[in-house]
C-alpha cells in the first residue's frame, strides 16, 4: 500500500459514501484510478467493508476512558455478556497479563461514570478493576465527525 492508497483510505474513513469523483478531485487523480485503487484494496482485503455511524455513536461524550477488569475463574464469558448490555460501553476486549478484560466507555459526566463503575463492580465474577480516563486523542483511525 503506497502513500496514495493511504490518503484514499483516510478520505474513506471520514466519509465512506463520498463519490469517486469527489475522491479523485481531492487526491488529484482520475476517477478510473481511484475506482481501480479501491477495487484493488477490496480484493487484497485491505478494505473489508463499509459501515454506518449512528447518531448515538456520533454524540460527543466528554468523559471517556478504559476499565481494566480482573475476572474470577471462568466467569469471563458471563462478565462480557453483561458488559454488552451497558449503553456506555463502546468496546470490550479480552487481554493477557494481570487484567482479563479491557472495557472502553463514554459517559456524559463523572457522576454518570461513578454509576457505571459501581454497576461493573457488582457484576458477579468481577474481582477487581482499575479505571483510566482518556484526556485527549491525538491520533485515531475512527471517522472524525
Amino acid at each position: 500500500m503506497d502513500d496514495i492508497d493511504q490518503q484514499l483510505l483516510t478520505q474513506l474513513r471520514h466519509n465512506g459514501r463520498r463519490s469517486i469523483s469527489d475522491l479523485a478531485a481531492e487526491l488529484g487523480l482520475s476517477r478510473a484510478t481511484v475506482r481501480a485503487r479501491i477495487e484493488n484494496m477490496e480484493k487484497r482485503g485491505d478494505i473489508v467493508g463499509y459501515t454506518v455511524i449512528l447518531r448515538a455513536d456520533a454524540i460527543s461524550m466528554p468523559v471517556r476512558g478504559i476499565v481494566l477488569i480482573e475476572v474470577e475463574g471462568r466467569a469471563a464469558d458471563r462478565v462480557i455478556d453483561t458488559l454488552g448490555g451497558f449503553p456506555e460501553v463502546s468496546a470490550v476486549h479480552t487481554t493477557n497479563g494481570k487484567w482479563d478484560i479491557v472495557v472502553e466507555f463514554a459517559t456524559q459526566s463523572l457522576t454518570d461514570l461513578d454509576v457505571v463503575l459501581r454497576r461493573i463492580r457488582l457484576i458477579p465474577g468481577v474481582n477487581a478493576s482499575e479505571t483510566n480516563l482518556l484526556l485527549a486523542t491525538p491520533r485515531s483511525t475512527k471517522a472524525r465527525l
